[in-house]
């Protein structure tokens, strides 16, 4: 289900490809993550990245601190199912030797290689090759900002100009050196700053950008920090490509993009949407339980279905109504709902079996529709 209006318009930016995607331009909002384990040891970082792409990352990125990392680029390449980002701190070697695997993208830090004549052997290497690169300037690797001998207020708003600045000069030598297969990024720890800064950074440029708030936290805390930060900035139409940083399973990651832009209407659903009520006093069931069940039993699906588990006469049966599957709890009995209409009436201990056999209903007779719609508007033209 979509709203009838967008919810926002994304701005105008350039088109960067990165591989078979890209970002910016015509390309939708991308989601991507990195991986945690050691580059060099390939079978468990190719096994990570399968299960990223499984949960539905488009772009990865890996850590190439050290020669046998960027030596185990090639065999990554070759298995990874989608794009493979080298992400390079400290030593701009390590970006040639993954220019030379045949990475399509690398990210670069201006807070930790900085010589311009090592910056611009990267940017020939990556012109040759087709090559895109991420500016990414973080605020923890901004070395000025320990000059910053200032009150609370006076440093937070010198940071910002900081990274800014850092930024700017950045991007200076890309521009002198004709290169514009850009993505641009600057983070924090701060949503609110990062938000700031973002809109500071889509107002003077027009390359894609790269949102993220890192060291966000916790997967509870990092989440809701990300969400805030990166929610705000893609309703507004800021945002190209989104990572969401958490201290925890990557997976969850990819997971809390997707939900985010989702929830925004920036990319269809292409896996269940479950909606329950908080609960309250009223509730005469279990519902905490029926939901996890709910959640077990539709986790393999992979179609946009909305369903609804509620578990009162308030907003239960309207809420169900306007689900595609749905439950409404009493103490004894449940009513299950399609296409808001009451299907069945069975005990609270059927009620998942049942709304299960409807879900799978629902995607066939969705998908028939949809088919026998496209073939209506094959013949027609």
């Amino acid at each position: 289900m979509e709203p009838a209006i967008k919810v926002t318009v994304r701005r105008d930016t350039r088109s960067v490809p990165v591989g078979p995607t890209g970002i910016g331009g015509e390309f939708p909002i991308t989601v991507q993550s990195m991986t945690t384990e050691y580059t060099y040891e390939i079978d468990k970082t190719v096994k990570q990245i399968n299960d990223l792409a499984d949960a539905g990352c488009e772009l990865v990125r890996v850590t190439v601190p050290t020669p046998k990392d960027t030596a185990a680029l090639k065999e990554i390449l070759a298995q990874s199912p989608i794009p493979v980002i080298a992400d390079v701190h400290f030593q701009y070697k390590r970006a040639l030797a993954a220019i030379e695997a045949g990475v399509p993208k690398i990210r670069l830090n201006p807070g930790n290689i900085n010589d311009r004549k090592q910056v611009e052997e990267v940017i020939a290497a990556c012109k040759a090759n087709g090559v895109a690169i991420r500016v990414g300037v973080n605020e923890g690797s901004i070395v000025e900002r320990k000059d910053l001998n200032l009150r609370a207020h006076e440093k937070e708003e010198n940071l910002l100009k900081l990274m800014m600045e850092k930024l700017d000069e950045y991007i200076n030598i890309f521009h002198d050196n004709n290169f514009d297969n850009l993505v641009l990024a600057a983070k924090c720890t701060d949503a609110a700053r990062c938000i700031i800064l973002n809109r500071m950074i889509s107002q003077e440029y027009n390359y894609p950008l790269h949102l993220g708030v890192t060291h966000s936290g916790t997967v509870e805390t990092g989440a809701i920090r990300s969400a805030a930060a990166i929610g705000t900035l893609l309703a507004e139409g800021i945002g190209d490509t989104v990572r969401i940083s958490l201290a925890g399973d990557p997976v969850k990651e990819v997971e809390t993009a997707w939900e985010i832009l989702n929830s925004l209407y920036l990319r269809p659903r292409t896996k269940p949407e479950l909606i329950a009520c908080p609960t309250c006093g009223r509730v005469e069931v279990d519902l905490f339980e029926m939901v996890d069940e709910v959640k077990a039993a539709v986790a393999e699906i992979d179609y946009p279905v909305k369903i609804a588990v509620m578990g009162c006469i308030v907003n239960g049966p309207g809420e169900a109504e306007g689900s595609d599957v749905g439950i409404s709890a009493g103490k004894s009995k449940v009513m299950i709902y399609r296409d808001g209409q009451v299907v069945e009436t069975v005990p609270t201990e059927q009620g998942v079996e049942c709304m299960l056999k409807h879900v799978k209903e629902f995607i066939a007779d969705d998908k028939a529709r949809k088919a026998k719609e496209e073939s209506e508007l094959v013949e027609a033209n």
